[in-house]
C-alpha cells in the first residue's frame, strides 16, 4: 500500500436566497470533513451562490431578473468568499475543490476554484464552454484552465459537468499526469438517466486516465424546487441527477454513491493503485502513439487585447 490520501465528495443544498448563506455551509462542511481526517474535499459544480437551475426551466426572455440576482451575489475570484474559504482549507490543512459563479466586470463565469491546503489559490478555470441553456448566463473558457496542478495531495486537476464529454478536454489532463481528478455537477436535474450517465462518465475516466475522481453534485429540497418554478412539469426537471461518489483508477467506487439529500461520500485512495493501473495501460505513455494521434493544446489566456511593450 503506497500514500493515502483521504478524500470527501459532498453533496449539499445551496442557499438560494442570498449570496452568503451558502459559503457558510461550504466552511461548515470543511470542518467537519476534517473531524473525519479528510485531506480533500471537492464541492458540487458553481455551488456558490448557487447553480442557475432557473435558466434550466425558465425562457431566457423572462429570466434577467434572476439572471441580476446572480450577478449581484457572484463571487471574484481572489476575494472576500475565496478568501473565506482558504481560511477554512488553511485551518484543516485541506484541498478544497470549489464551484463558483465568479464575476469578472460585465460578465460571468462557471469557475473552479482549487485551494491548497495552505490556502492559497492552486488554480481558477473556467468552463471552456457553457452547456445548452447555460450559454444565457456564462462566458466561455480558455485552454489556460485546462491544467494540472501539484498540491498537498498530488497532482490535482478538474472538469465541470458535460466537459466529462468532451474526450479532448479530458486527454489535455491525462497528458499532464493528474492524479487525482476533481468532477462538479449540479445535481438535482433531468432525473435518474443523468445520474446513471454522470457514473459511467467518472468511471471511464478514471479507468481510461489511471486516476482517482471525486465527484460532486448538488442538491435541490423540494421547498427549493418549488421557489424556482411552480409549473409541477417542469419541477420533475430539478428532480434526480445526483452521484457523489469516488471511483478508483480501475474503475471501482470505493463507497455507495450519495444519490439524495446532504452529506458526504468519504474514501481512502491508495495512490500505488496508479501505478498498477498504468502498468498495464497508460494512455499517454506506452498506451499512446503520438506519431499520428497527438493533441494541440493552446494554454494562453484568451484575452480581449494583447498589449505590446513599448
Amino acid at each position: 500500500m503506497g500514500k493515502i490520501v483521504r478524500a470527501a465528495a459532498i453533496q449539499l443544498s445551496p442557499v438560494l436566497e442570498n449570496g452568503t448563506g451558502t459559503v457558510e455551509k461550504v466552511c461548515q462542511a470543511i470542518r467537519n470533513a476534517a473531524a473525519q481526517g479528510v485531506q480533500l474535499a471537492v464541492f458540487p459544480e458553481t455551488f456558490v451562490p448557487y447553480y442557475p437551475y432557473f435558466s434550466f426551466v425558465m425562457p431566457a426572455s423572462k429570466m434577467g431578473a434572476e439572471h441580476m440576482r446572480l450577478y449581484e451575489n457572484a463571487v471574484t475570484v481572489p476575494g472576500p468568499i475565496t478568501d473565506m474559504v482558504a481560511a477554512e482549507a488553511r485551518a484543516a490543512g485541506m484541498v478544497v475543490v470549489l464551484g463558483v459563479n465568479e464575476r469578472d466586470h460585465g460578465s460571468l463565469y462557471n469557475t473552479q476554484v482549487i485551494f491548497d491546503a495552505d490556502g492559497t489559490i492552486l488554480l481558477k478555470r473556467r468552463k471552456i464552454t457553457p452547456t445548452f441553456h447555460e450559454r444565457m448566463v456564462w462566458g466561455q473558457g480558455d485552454g489556460a484552465g485546462l491544467r494540472v496542478v501539484e498540491s498537498a495531495v498530488g497532482r490535482v486537476g478538474a472538469l465541470a459537468c458535460w466537459e466529462h464529454y468532451n474526450p479532448l478536454a479530458r486527454y489535455a489532463l491525462m497528458t499532464q499526469h493528474e492524479e487525482i481528478h476533481c468532477a462538479q455537477f449540479p445535481g438535482s436535474m433531468v432525473g435518474q438517466i443523468f445520474a446513471d450517465q454522470m457514473e459511467v462518465t467518472i468511471r471511464h475516466h478514471a479507468l481510461e486516465a489511471g486516476c482517482f475522481v471525486v465527484n460532486a453534485t448538488g442538491w435541490l429540497t423540494d421547498e427549493q424546487i418549488v421557489s424556482i418554478t411552480l409549473d409541477t412539469g417542469l419541477q420533475q426537471a430539478l428532480r434526480g441527477g445526483c452521484c457523489a461518489a469516488i471511483v478508483s483508477p480501475e474503475g471501482v467506487l470505493l463507497a455507495p454513491p450519495l444519490r439524495e439529500g446532504e452529506g458526504m461520500v468519504v474514501a481512502d485512495l491508495d495512490m500505488s493503485l496508479i501505478v498498477k493501473r498504468k502498468r498495464m495501460m497508460d494512455s499517454v505513455g506506452h498506451y499512446a502513439r503520438p506519431e499520428f494521434l497527438s493533441l494541440q493544446h493552446d494554454m494562453r489566456p484568451a484575452m480581449p487585447v494583447q498589449i505590446q511593450p513599448a
